[in-house]
């Protein structure tokens, strides 16, 4: 009896379907209108994002007023920002923020267009340059954890403040690499990406992948 119905289902179905063909041809045609709709919908949106990480700018005085976490999702923004106007479609997407307790020394990890791996450490000095100065101490930690646990080929520290004499010599005698307040104003305007404000970068690895 199971199969009797069953039979005698599919029947009638096809018989309405027979009967009523317009009503699928009118469903299939709205579905593909649907979908025709929906598909440049999500690229324009895709390319609205990069358009809005491309203009991304922030003024020196917008930094000073975050708060430390913030300061460091700034940076993060900054190297998506850099990646997407460089025109490669993988450069810096995997840029996170992973500072936190226990991040040895890295509070930004990215890849840039050129394939080489970032660590930035963050230094935010709520009262800018009349704030603590970044120190050989400091520098000390980024410099023992940035390419032995991390694996990085650039070693970054970032600053809205000042950073002490001392530790500039440290950081040209083991190739770390700093942002003062006056760099960070530069690169956040938005002027040039991080990866042309800096110098003596090791050379390329290749096509972008993630860290």
């Amino acid at each position: 009896m199971a199969s009797v119905a069953a039979v005698t289902l599919v029947v009638a179905v096809i018989r309405w379907l027979a009967a009523l063909w317009w009503v699928v041809v009118v469903a299939a045609v709205l579905v593909g209108l649907a979908g025709a709709g929906w598909l440049p919908l999500r690229r324009d949106r895709a390319h609205w994002r990069e358009a809005r990480a491309r203009g991304l700018r922030y003024a020196i005085a917008q930094l000073d007023a975050l708060q430390h976490q913030e300061f460091e999702q700034a940076m993060r923004e900054l190297m998506r920002r850099d990646g997407c106007r460089d025109g490669c479609r993988d450069g810096c997407r995997d840029a996170a923020r992973v500072g936190g307790r226990g991040d040895l020394g890295a509070d930004v990890k990215a890849t840039d267009p050129f394939g080489r791996r970032w660590v930035i450490q963050c230094k935010h000095r709520r009262d800018g340059e009349r704030g603590s100065a970044v120190g050989t101490p400091d520098l000390q930690v980024l410099n023992g954890t940035a390419r032995p646990v991390h694996l990085t080929d650039v070693a970054v520290m970032v600053t809205n403040g000042r950073i002490t004499a001392p530790a500039r010599d440290f950081a040209e005698q083991q190739r770390l690499h700093l942002v003062d307040r006056r760099s960070l104003a530069c690169w956040a305007a938005g002027s040039q990406p991080l990866w042309e404000l800096l110098r003596a970068l090791p050379p390329p690895r290749g096509p972008s992948a993630p860290a």
